[in-house]
């Protein structure tokens, strides 16, 4: 039986075994309801504040407001769409800035604000670089948004978000900044203050949690203004911020993720960051017709390939079909046949965007699994190259 090597991290990472039994756990042991005043109940809402806790410990904001969520894009739609909505006078003339290579949970929901009156500008990020010259200009006193990536999630550029919060700041003192981290957190070492952010939005999934949690963590300032409101109505849970009785077996094994990942983040980090190298090198021996999608500034879990005019649906096909795991895209955009919109505002051509691979590690790969891509990438361009 061959060997699976799992590249396509960004995607969705494997559950910890720990994370996994504290789900199972919870599950069985304290399935009451948060809300529920009795000791079942008590006990159910002590495990969410514990959670809570750790997340902003992890982040080194205390004072900050956790809102659990059923995803990362759920906490992005309430960050957008709950700021939008925050006041009647953003009606009619509020702006809302972007970049032009985000998730489709940050891009549809501003296609949305534009039918709805909203002025949306997007800020070019040609070579994996925010254009801050760009973004000082569009930084106007109408500004009450800025939402944006933190690591691109196909190209692996990290954005300089500190940078844009100073520009805000200055400019449009009334806007808010929301940073997507769901590629960044415990992959990357970061803070909540270290981002400039005034909303930060995580995922479970991402960080070997289970899938079905995501949060939204919110700054003290946020809460004091009513920066945002709540978009799902009824119990008035977290916070009113977001009703729904709480998953806490979902949230109790984010929480264990939380806790391993920030304890072994330096190591992962380390461990990534040899991997990388190693790639990139083993890539080049084997694979010397690839180009790379090189960032000024990159994280080392990701990296975007374009193969030698081989479609990267078919490649991908031909890895899969030897065990080796790899992505075309964003897991969320990758069935809906448009090009990748990260790619050609990075740089690529349209036809360079659809011969392009990403490959995402895990502190849990080894070299040999870099091996084993390299060799069968060789391969399929060799034989899929004859094909055509």
């Amino acid at each position: 039986m061959q060997k699976e090597v799992y590249l396509d991290n960004s995607a969705t990472t494997r559950i910890c075994d720990a994370a996994l039994d504290k789900y199972v756990e919870i599950s069985r042991e304290c399935y009451g309801n948060p809300s529920s005043l009795h000791t079942m109940g008590f006990n159910a809402e002590k495990i969410l504040r514990g959670v809570r806790a750790d997340v902003c410990t992890s982040l080194g904001a205390n004072a900050a407001t956790v809102i659990f969520t059923a995803s990362g894009s759920e906490a992005n739609n309430l960050a957008i769409f709950g700021r939008a909505y925050a006041k009647k006078r953003f009606f009619g003339g509020a702006k809302i800035i972007t970049t032009d290579g985000e998730h489709a949970s940050v891009s549809e929901p501003l296609a949305r604000l534009a039918d709805e009156g909203f002025e949306i500008v997007k800020i070019p990020t040609k070579g994996g670089r925010i254009d801050l010259d760009v973004l000082s200009r569009e930084m106007t006193k109408n500004v009450v948004l800025v939402t944006m990536m933190m690591v691109n999630n196909e190209t692996g550029a990290l954005y300089d978000t500190a940078s844009v919060a100073k520009i805000m700041r200055s400019k449009s003192p009334d806007a808010m900044l929301h940073i997507d981290a769901t590629q960044s957190y415990m992959k990357i070492p970061f803070t909540l203050s270290s981002t400039g952010a005034d909303m930060i939005t995580l995922s479970s999934h991402k960080i070997e949690g289970p899938k079905g949690v995501g949060a939204l963590v919110i700054t003290p300032d946020v809460v004091k203004k009513r920066g945002i409101v709540a978009l799902t109505l009824g119990g008035g849970q977290e916070g009113g911020f977001r009703s729904g009785t709480e998953n806490v077996p979902a949230i109790a094994a984010f929480g264990e993720a939380v806790k391993i990942g920030r304890a072994e983040l330096r190591t992962r980090y380390a461990k990534l960051s040899e991997l990388r190298e190693y790639m990139q090198k083993a890539l080049s021996e084997h694979c010397s017709e690839l180009s790379l999608t090189i960032p000024e500034k990159a994280v080392p879990h990701i990296l975007n390939i374009t193969l030698p005019k081989i479609k990267s649906e078919t490649m991908l096909h031909y890895l899969s079909s030897f065990g080796v795991y790899v992505s075309s895209g964003s897991a969320c955009s990758s069935n809906s046949g448009h090009l990748s919109s990260a790619l050609i505002a990075f740089g690529r051509t349209p036809e360079e965007a659809d011969c392009s691979l990403r490959i995402s590690l895990s502190h849990r790969n080894t070299r040999e699994d870099i091996d084993t891509l390299a060799e069968t990438l060789a391969l399929g361009i060799s034989k899929l190259s004859r094909m055509k």
